[in-house]
């Protein structure tokens, strides 16, 4: 019986070890299973994280852009007032300049009218009547 005990005790520890093997493969599926549900886990926060920073940058780059717009507009808009006013300075520059020059022109002919009619006096006289009665014809 001693065979007998000895085939059966073989036959469990065989049974045993069997059980054992099928124990630790079902925990290492589990932990398998385990840790891919952890790494796709930490994947999709990962790239929910990056996604993240990039819809902020895209957001900010169409703000920027469109700050960036609206800034040339002012910038053209007031670069044209600029050019308005400036036309309009030299314009009224141009006007100052000419009522100088009309009004240094009224001051030379009232000095120059005394000269001018006595300079038309004496030639006058110098010439003969008859030639200025026939001149007035």
């Amino acid at each position: 019986m001693e065979m007998g005990n000895l085939e059966a005790s073989l036959l469990q520890m065989m049974n045993e070890r069997s059980l054992g093997l099928v124990k630790l493969r079902e925990q290492t599926e589990k932990s398998k299973k385990e840790a891919i549900g952890s790494a796709t886990r930490v994947s999709d926060l990962m790239v929910d994280a990056v996604n993240g920073g990039v819809q902020d940058v895209f957001v900010n780059e169409k703000r920027i852009e469109m700050e960036i717009r609206a800034l040339a507009s002012t910038v053209l808009r007031f670069s044209k007032q600029t050019d308005q006013w400036l036309a309009a300075s030299h314009a009224i520059n141009d006007a100052v300049k000419e009522i100088g020059d009309f009004d240094n022109w009224m001051k030379t002919m009232e000095l120059d009218s005394p000269k001018f009619k006595q300079d038309m006096m004496i030639s006058s006289m110098r010439i003969p009547i008859s030639h200025r009665i026939q001149q007035l014809r």
